[in-house]
């Protein structure tokens, strides 16, 4: 983990910058964070696998990008930066859909202590995954997410579950 993201408070106040791994180590320090849901032209939901090279939750499967705004940077400028970073392409309209405030600790290496912003992007149908962050992936109907959801919900990063749920 490299990089600087940013610190609030419960109200979600930016309060200043800080060093991404020390947001993540022990309790964690509370930080904005999205959540990026990419939806192809057959309205397939693109699912991503964490990378073997996570800090937290390796190897677990997510929407299709988790990250964090920087400085300087708003919501959608983010989301965007990140879809090209992580997925290798451009996105069309970025849609907000939701926001949340959850923790989880994972084993004794850290914890996610996030205000996370949800969004959809539509229209992207092919990617060019970056291996640091993707290990796997793969599109799912509405109804396959569903069912993966309910039969495989502990293979998840623990805030996709709670944005699922709360989304639909």
């Amino acid at each position: 983990m490299e990089g600087r993201i940013l610190v609030v408070d419960e109200n979600d106040n930016v309060l200043r910058e800080e060093e991404k791994t020390k947001c993540h180590l022990g309790d964690g320090i509370i930080h904005r964070a999205i959540t990026v849901m990419v939806v192809d032209s057959k309205g397939r939901y693109l699912i991503t696998k964490r990378s073997a090279n996570k800090m937290l939750w390796p190897g677990f499967w997510d929407g299709s990008i988790s990250s964090h705004q920087h400085k300087d940077e708003t919501d959608e400028q983010a989301v965007r930066r990140r879809v090209k970073e992580e997925l290798g392409v451009e996105c069309g309209e970025v849609e907000f859909v939701l926001k949340l405030r959850y923790q989880a600790r994972y084993n004794d290496i850290g914890s996610e202590n996030e205000i996370d912003y949800f969004f959809i992007v539509r229209g992207v149908d092919e990617i060019v995954p970056n291996k640091d962050e993707i290990s796997e992936y793969k599109f799912l109907t509405l109804d396959e997410l569903k069912k993966d959801m309910s039969t495989n919900r502990d293979s998840y990063g623990p805030w996709f579950p709670l944005i699922f749920d709360k989304w639909l």
